[in-house]
């Protein structure tokens, strides 16, 4: 097989795989909703289902590069489907009590970052083998992420709807597998995929002063420190919307699950189109303004919205708009993280990162379950409107965030964090 093709099944296995993610969030919060659990409880699901991802995050970046990169993506995948499929087992047979939801739903999002980071650390290897420009191949595996939303949020609504939380866990369970059966078959590197090939070499260094090695290149890099710092925050406020307050605000207002999974949808749409549109043109615009720009419409309109408590056309049109903004985030900050960390330690460095931008993330859908059940809901998506154009407008101060920029190829490269 070609490094066309094998970039293309890449691409595949991630958006089947994060397909399976998607349906969970549908599923699980209807699931807490019809055992007559309250707001709380759905922001207490939502915490079991995001703080493993902080967790795996640091340990499992090292562990990933001793068992190997494709090797991870498969077994991370399989033990997603598996404790998801527990679920309506359980429920169907001998009862599934709310601790054992919680703990089957921390187990299945414990190896998500893992298999993801692998999954990321594959992509600039096939790439360069495959000829594609380094932005384009990101903004492609953004893309196959959106894509996973625009099918998983509506399939989801609409299982839910009609068979049931359980029976979408299923279909949840199935999908996790076929990713796993994708990446065991289809993807292989070869010896001229760069990083890629040494997918099965043992780091040279212990497990722990390979985390160590990580974290003090995360720390000591002065733009890694401001984006975890922004998107740590940016994502509890989104956590707070798409976990615990959208799903409130759709059984509330909308009417129901699949009402849910047509805004959720319409949002991953739009965003798909937009990292593949972006993709296209990313090397030749600003980074850093189109980063701010996008980043503010990628949150305001879809917060406001519910904030003025309007109807489901409302949500749809706003959803489109911040979808197309939000599809050029990530391109432009993965291109920027695979410029500036070494391939030798990039799976360590992709868990420490998205384990410091995660952290709030169990926060937020709790502490939005709390306000909800205080202040109500449409209130609390009028202060999570406010701190998110807030802090998004960041980068603008300058300083590090000048740092996102491209490097001038007829200066010197990037500089490195030594470690």
């Amino acid at each position: 097989m070609n490094a066309r093709a094998r970039l293309r099944a890449l691409l595949a296995v991630q958006a089947v795989s994060r397909t399976g993610n998607v349906v969970t969030t549908v599923a699980v919060p209807f699931a807490v909703l019809a055992r007559g659990g309250s707001a709380t409880d759905v922001g207490i699901a939502a915490f079991a289902a995001t703080v493993p991802i902080v967790l795996g995050g640091p340990f499992g970046g090292a562990l990933v590069e001793r068992v190997g990169f494709v090797r991870s993506s498969v077994a991370s995948d399989l033990v997603s489907g598996a404790t998801l499929l527990a679920m309506p087992v359980l429920a169907w047979t001998v009862g599934l009590p709310f601790w054992a939801l919680l703990s089957l739903v921390f187990v299945s999002g414990l190896f998500d970052l893992p298999g993801e980071s692998a999954r990321r650390v594959l992509l600039p290897g096939l790439a360069r083998s495959a000829g594609v420009p380094l932005e384009r191949a990101v903004g492609h595996f953004e893309a196959s992420q959106r894509l996973s939303v625009l099918i998983g949020a509506p399939l989801g609504g609409v299982l839910v709807a009609a068979a049931g939380p359980m029976a979408a866990l299923v279909c949840t369970a199935v999908a996790f597998g076929t990713a796993a059966l994708l990446a065991a078959v289809l993807v292989r590197p070869a010896e001229d995929d760069g990083a890629a090939a040494g997918a099965d070499a043992a780091p040279t260094n212990g497990y722990w002063r390979d985390i160590a090695e990580g974290f003090r290149f995360c720390v000591r890099d002065p733009f890694f420190r401001l984006v975890i710092a922004l998107v740590l925050v940016t994502n509890l406020l989104d956590a707070a919307r798409s976990t615990t307050l959208l799903p409130l605000y759709a059984a509330d207002t909308l009417g129901g699950a699949q009402a849910l999974g047509f805004v959720t949808g319409t949002f991953g749409g739009a965003a798909f189109l937009g990292s593949v549109a972006f993709g296209y043109v990313a090397h030749r615009v600003p980074r850093r303004i189109t980063f701010v720009l996008c980043f503010v419409l990628a949150g305001g309109p879809s917060l406001l919205v519910p904030a003025l408590g309007l109807g489901l056309p409302w949500m749809l049109a706003a959803s489109a708009l911040s979808g197309l903004a939000a599809g050029s985030l990530n391109p432009i900050l993965g291109a920027v993280e695979l410029e500036r960390i070494p391939e030798h330690m990039r799976a360590r460095v992709f868990g420490l990162l998205g384990a410091g931008s995660w952290a709030g993330i169990p926060l937020g859908g709790l502490l939005a379950g709390f306000a909800a059940d205080g202040v109500g809901v449409q209130a609390t998506f009028g202060l999570v409107v406010v701190l998110y154009t807030v802090v998004t407008l960041a980068p603008l101060t300058g300083g590090a965030w000048r740092l996102m920029e491209r490097p001038d190829p007829e200066r010197a490269p990037v500089e490195r964090v030594r470690t």
